[in-house]
């Protein structure tokens, strides 16, 4: 195949793409270097068919040594990234996937349709150790932005040349690139069947070279060979980042594992958090008894009116776990009255302010203010009263549930893609409390909800987002749950072409951060304290694809969905310290326009979901007999009042 040389790369597409996709955005030039002073950077490209070959040589120019660090030289590699309307980002958008693992380093581009030809970059020399984002705010949550790469380390001497090269290819999908990138000489895949760990539990490694290895190690200590295999055990001991270094042959590669504290101790840790540092008691009367955001930096709760920072909307996520946790494992903690009372006194402020119990209206601030009208938020607080209602079976909670459902729905909640609706959680409760009526009307607009999602299929309308995750997990989570209720093939077969999509999100590096982590690049500007931009790996709503991949698995009884579920919902366990602190984002990037990325935003404010989704998921929140089954006494109540809270 003849090979032409090029000076610049201005577009690429590939011969069978029926759309003619130009995988590269406009507004940045492709592989453009950014070097520091005295070292120069010459970049050339080939084209041989669809494949394009870049190099780029750093020399030193100067008469003394270079060092250079991470992030000091970037490449730029501009893929279309970014959301328009859903029509547009199925044909001409992609979701990118980056691995920037030293010698072994890739890009896995998925056209946000699920449609091949697929892109793919794989580096065939040199190293590569993170990458950062460069946005058009402006765009808000819209546009991930430009890519830029940034080489390993380096120490060049005067005069000394160092090169980095990529080839970039097409591809059919995840699969397909994975085998591609096992055709080049230096490729080694390292895959662990797990990536979060709890105490006690063993990782298992498995290591594939695309060549023969000589001597293969990981942290200097030699794998050897099982069965033509290359296989390592890591046993998880006391919580921590584990960064696995890999070399085979001299080809250096990482594997990044966490040891999370056991789910039930975690749980424990940050519900004693949230009730002694997050619950509010102060002289604001309206916020008595919220569980409010937290700033770590100033051990602070916090309170703005910004919607993102106020008293309600994604907050009622505390107050979840706070019941799941007191479901799961309440009769045996020895803070269960503490506990107790906290939930009691957020339940209260709930009804106060966010919650009326009458009329089924839910809020979006303290002050029953609702001048900022929210779909999202009813079926929060709708499955906050039918977890009040598994916990303490009180029929109150259940109606007020059912009430919310129903105002949700008479707002036109039929044509919304909710976050986290109860379907089955609230059916199977009024089938409990014998309220056959209350339960065959929701049933009716449950119905009404998936046939509408069904027939709107791919043609999403633009929420608070475009196009993003957390519009296609609803759907599919919603067409799941009917098809659970009623068993009608057409839910089930409307919910795969979701799932479909869904997939083409989550990413499956050697890395705890980035494995079954959904593509999310906003959170951490709305609900962070550095009102950052840019790739946040992990957030929490991630785990909103596990919840699918978990019904999926119980409608069809594929229990590779079920690992899937467990992969996705153990990625977002990374936010919960286990000293019960928390974050609400992890920013992945070593920077975004210029700032330092790659921490753990200072703000706890609504992570506490995955940790809730956590234990629903295991059943460790089935409902448990607890006082009787009634709430402690107002004499319980005041007693327990008077007791100091200890930080």
């Amino acid at each position: 195949m003849a090979v032409e040389k090029l000076t610049e790369v201005k577009e690429i597409i590939f011969s069978e793409d029926p759309y003619g996709m130009n995988w590269l955005r406009e507004d940045f030039p492709y592989a453009k270097a950014k070097a520091p002073a005295g070292l120069s950077c010459q970049v050339s490209h080939a084209r041989e068919g669809d494949c394009i070959h870049t190099e780029a040589l750093f020399t030193n120019n100067s008469k003394k040594p270079v060092f250079t660090h991470a992030g000091s030289i970037s490449l730029s590699f501009p893929l279309e990234d970014r959301y328009d309307s859903s029509q547009i980002c199925m044909r001409y958008r992609c979701h990118t996937h980056i691995f920037c693992g030293e010698n072994v380093s890739y890009i896995l581009a998925l056209r946000m349709g699920g449609e091949a030809p697929h892109l793919g970059m794989a580096l065939t020399e040199g190293s590569l150790s993170s990458y950062s984002i460069q946005r058009n705010t402006d765009k808000e949550s819209n546009d991930r932005g430009c890519f830029w790469l940034h080489p390993s380390a380096m120490q060049l001497a005067p005069g000394e040349t160092k090169r980095l090269c990529w080839i970039v290819f097409p591809h059919k999908g995840r699969e397909d690139f994975y085998r591609q990138l096992g055709h080049f000489n230096w490729h080694v895949q390292v895959e662990s069947d797990r990536y979060v760990l709890f105490p006690g539990e063993t990782a298992h490694i498995r290591i594939t070279p695309s060549f023969e290895a000589k001597r293969i190690s990981i942290n200097g200590r030699e794998v050897l060979q099982k069965n033509g295999q290359y296989l390592a055990e890591y046993p998880a001991s006391k919580p921590g980042e584990q960064t696995l270094r890999i070399c085979a042959n001299g080809i250096r590669t990482t594997c990044r594992l966490l040891v999370q504290e056991a789910p039930g101790k975690l749980a424990a840790a940050r519900c004693r958090f949230l009730a002694r540092r997050q619950q509010y008691h102060g002289n604001i009367q309206e916020l008595e008894g919220a569980y409010l955001a937290y700033d770590n930096e100033e051990d602070l709760p916090v309170y703005r009116p910004a919607n993102d920072y106020n008293g309600g909307r994604e907050r009622i996520g505390m107050g979840l776990l706070m019941s799941a946790y007191l479901q799961g494992y309440g009769n045996g903690d020895k803070d269960e009255a503490e506990l107790e009372k906290s939930l009691q006194e957020y339940v209260q402020f709930v009804i106060r302010e966010l919650a009326d119990t009458k009329s089924g209206q839910v809020f979006n601030d303290i002050g029953r203010d609702n001048s900022y009208a929210r779909l999202y938020n009813p079926p929060w607080y709708a499955t906050f009263f039918t977890e009040l209602y598994r916990q303490y079976r009180r029929k109150e909670y259940l109606e007020t549930a059912y009430r919310i459902l129903l105002c949700f729905y008479k707002e036109g909640g039929d044509t919304f893609y909710p976050i986290c609706l109860p379907i089955l959680m609230i059916d199977q409760a009024l089938g409990e409390a014998a309220m056959e009526a209350e339960r065959a009307d929701l049933r009716q607009w449950f119905q009404k909800h998936a046939d509408w999602l069904a027939k709107t299929g791919r043609d999403y309308p633009a929420s608070e987002v475009n196009y993003e995750q957390a519009i296609v997990a609803p759907a599919a989570d919603i067409l799941l749950q009917a098809y659970l209720l009623t068993k009608e093939a057409p839910y089930l077969q409307a919910a795969e072409k979701q799932l479909q999509l869904l997939a083409l999100f989550h990413g499956t590096q050697p890395d705890y951060r980035l494995y079954g982590t959904a593509i999310r690049h906003w959170d951490g500007f709305w609900f962070g304290k550095r009102a950052l931009y840019g790739d946040t790996f992990p957030h929490y709503w991630s785990a909103l694809t596990g919840n699918v991949f978990h019904l999926y698995a119980k409608a069809t009884g594929d229990m590779s969905y079920e690992k899937r579920a467990e992969d996705c919902l153990r990625g977002v366990l990374p936010l919960i310290f286990p000293d019960g602190r928390a974050s609400c984002a992890y920013l992945f990037p070593h920077s975004v326009n210029g700032t330092l990325g790659a921490y753990y935003d200072p703000y706890a404010n609504d992570q506490d979901w995955g940790l809730y989704f956590y234990l629903r998921h295991k059943g460790l929140s089935m409902a448990k007999p607890m006082r009787n089954n009634v709430p402690p006494s107002s004499a319980t109540m005041q007693k327990l009042h008077s007791s100091p809270y200890k930080s």
